[in-house]
């Protein structure tokens, strides 16, 4: 093989297919960051999203376009000419645009819209025509294509080369697939359609049962050249391939998976913490690669190991994803210049008034907590807003809880630089403070997610909380952190009400108003 065909491309789709994932729809502002994110740590496409979908999803596609600096940028259009319009309009911008394309080709998916297998032949014959007729870089993908016939899905790759396709990605929509299968599924296309060996075959694949990142790589390993994957397996159900996963199994095994990526791997932890932020669904503790316990070790014979050679338990460095060697403990007599360090050592670059800000919390957060870790830090600098997300403020609560109730909380919110005062009981002290809110704040909107996690260990450990909510088709999500876990529950649910509200005067533009099926 040549050094080029030994390189296998990465396709990052958090902001596409991680987005679907229900209830970690992002603002345009983080879209905007995360790309900025994926971009700089050398991610050769980014999905930036479904243009045709929103308004808000065409101009964060357009703007991802306009700033992207050495990324291919992306975008999905269904197998329908105005989408594929719609795609090149918000694409054009970028220095590399592509279009993506897709049907679904299985038999459940061809009933969908109805269609014979030479309509859909048809159908996918003018439609990448199309594309290709406006941009010189088309991916083609046959939606389902793990459980389509093998004659037809031959058939069908074949047209789309014919017709301009560059790239033929080959999706297991619903996680179906196992390793061998993989595998073979890939070698088959390259053995049987003619023109297979001209293009790149890339993979993509769903969790379902636990195998993406063993089927992407066993697709690598038959002949795919691009892996399709998300920051932290974001994805719809039980998530996509995890982009950290593939890396660091093609970096540390290199032995007997001889490919390169581009990918800068001493980012993968920055990155993997802001998606969790920026989307409110926190990486599981024994998550592969960028999880909480990754690296750690408690097991007495596991310790020792390590004390006398890091390699005995450790197939991979710490700092090779990102974290530092050492976890200093900071406390209320670290100084600005000490903190700004500790916080550049996570991967938060700040600005001199944005330092400001997040050193008063930091001394806020001090006088309460004895020593403040990492995790501390990282929590804190998640609870950082948006000015214009900031017409509620949490002024003060105090709650009154016990086995004998009724439980009851006594709040005050200012709401547009007005103070609101009320008192209410619920069935626990979350439960009272979150009918003074409703009480204080109009808003017709379904609390879909509550999710406390501890950032460390001890009685003063800080609670990380999550709020989803969810008002006529807009979701989103509020975090907080503090050392009271009723008062960041208040703070999540204050966060997500001021996005909510940031959405209704948008006119919901960061809202999805098409129906459309998940393309893998």
């Amino acid at each position: 093989m040549t050094q080029e065909q030994d390189r296998v491309v990465i396709f990052d789709t958090t902001l596409r297919d991680g987005e679907q994932s229900p209830g970690a729809t992002m603002t345009h502002a983080e879209k905007l960051e995360i790309a900025s994110l994926l971009d700089e740590m050398g991610v050769d496409i980014i999905e930036a999203g479904f243009p045709i979908a929103s308004e808000g999803d065409f101009a964060a596609v357009s703007e991802i376009a306009k700033n992207s600096k050495n990324s291919v940028i992306c975008g999905l259009a269904r197998a329908q000419l105005p989408d594929i319009d719609r795609c090149w309009e918000a694409v054009k911008h970028a220095a590399q645009p592509r279009i993506h394309t897709f049907i679904g080709t299985s038999p459940l998916h061809r009933a969908i819209p109805n269609l014979t297998m030479d309509e859909m032949a048809e159908r996918i014959d003018q439609t990448v025509t199309h594309a290709r007729n406006l941009c010189d870089n088309v991916q083609w993908s046959p939606m389902d294509a793990t459980r389509t016939e093998a004659d037809y899905l031959c058939r069908t790759v074949e047209i789309a080369i014919k017709t301009g396709a560059t790239t033929i990605n080959i999706p297991d929509t619903v996680g179906y697939t196992a390793p061998r299968e993989s595998a073979a599924l890939i070698r088959m296309l390259l053995e049987r359609v003619p023109g297979a060996d001209e293009i790149i075959f890339a993979t993509h694949c769903h969790n379902d049962l636990g195998m993406a990142t063993a089927n992407s790589l066993a697709a690598v390993e038959a002949g795919a050249r691009q892996i399709e994957c998300t920051i932290n397996g974001l994805g719809e159900r039980a998530g996509n391939t995890a982009l950290e996963e593939v890396v660091m199994a093609l970096k540390v095994r290199n032995d007997i998976m001889p490919f390169q990526t581009s990918v800068d791997s001493t980012k993968l932890m920055n990155i993997s913490r802001r998606v969790a932020a920026v989307s409110g669904f926190p990486v599981q503790f024994n998550k592969a690669i960028v999880g909480k316990n990754a690296f750690a070790h408690e097991s007495g014979i596991h310790q020792d190991g390590m004390l006398k050679n890091a390699e005995t338990f450790e197939i991979m460095r710490p700092e090779d994803v990102g974290l530092t060697e050492t976890n200093i403990v900071m406390g209320k007599h670290s100084g600005r210049a000490a903190l700004r360090s500790k916080l550049e050592d996570l991967g938060f670059e700040l600005g001199d008034n944005q330092l400001k800000d997040v050193f008063v919390r930091f001394k806020e957060l001090a006088d309460r907590k004895k020593e403040i870790y990492e995790d501390d830090l990282i929590a804190l600098m998640r609870t950082t807003t948006d000015p214009e997300e900031d017409r509620i403020k949490l002024v003060s609560m105090r709650v009154i809880c016990g086995t004998e109730g009724p439980q009851q909380a006594d709040m005050t919110l200012e709401v547009d630089g007005v103070e609101h005062r009320t008192s209410q009981t619920g069935d626990g002290p979350v439960d009272a403070s979150f009918n003074c809110i409703k009480a204080l704040v109009s808003h017709t909107a379904r609390l879909q997610l509550y999710q406390v996690h501890a950032v460390t260990e001890g009685t003063d450990a800080q609670a990380t909380v999550s709020v989803r909510l969810e008002e006529d088709g807009r979701i989103v999500t509020g975090q907080s952190a503090d050392t009271d876990t009723v008062v960041a529950s208040v703070r999540a649910y204050v966060h997500a009400l001021n996005r909510l509200l940031v959405r209704r005067e948008k006119g919901g533009t960061d809202k999805r108003e098409i129906n459309y099926k998940d393309v893998g």
